[in-house]
């Protein structure tokens, strides 16, 4: 059975770095794409980094030049670290697994996701 566990949220201060981390167990494929996403109260999650199952990576326009995805494929971990950190970056982030994500243009439907993990806080105090 596949699992997602994110780990490394947390309390950073204004212009504070966080690496959250992904880690993919008991997928059935050996390659395996994951897209961040990103929660607040009262609001709808919101896909916002994608490394494909070929690394491609795609970011929405609000983080791109602050995050950055890569992965770890010994270790099934996939990172997102988020730099220069505002308050507005707030949020409950989580990952979710898909397969044959290639050469990534978008967020992918989120039909084709097939596990999450529970998320894992990140909060920016200015």
């Amino acid at each position: 059975q596949v699992q997602l566990v994110e780990s490394g949220g947390g309390s950073v201060q204004a212009g504070g770095s966080v690496r959250l981390s992904c880690a993919v167990s008991g997928y059935r494929w050996r390659s395996y794409c994951i897209t961040w996403f990103r929660q607040t109260p009262g609001k709808e999650r919101e896909g916002v980094a994608v490394i494909g199952c070929d690394d491609s990576t795609f970011y929405i326009d609000s983080v791109k030049g602050r995050f950055s995805v890569s992965r770890d494929s010994a270790k099934y971990t996939v990172y997102l670290d988020m730099t220069n950190l505002q308050p507005k970056y707030s949020a409950m982030y989580f990952c979710a697994v898909s397969s044959a994500v290639l050469n990534v243009k978008n967020i992918p439907p989120t039909s084709l996701f097939e596990a999450w993990g529970q998320g894992t806080q990140v909060t920016v105090s200015s």
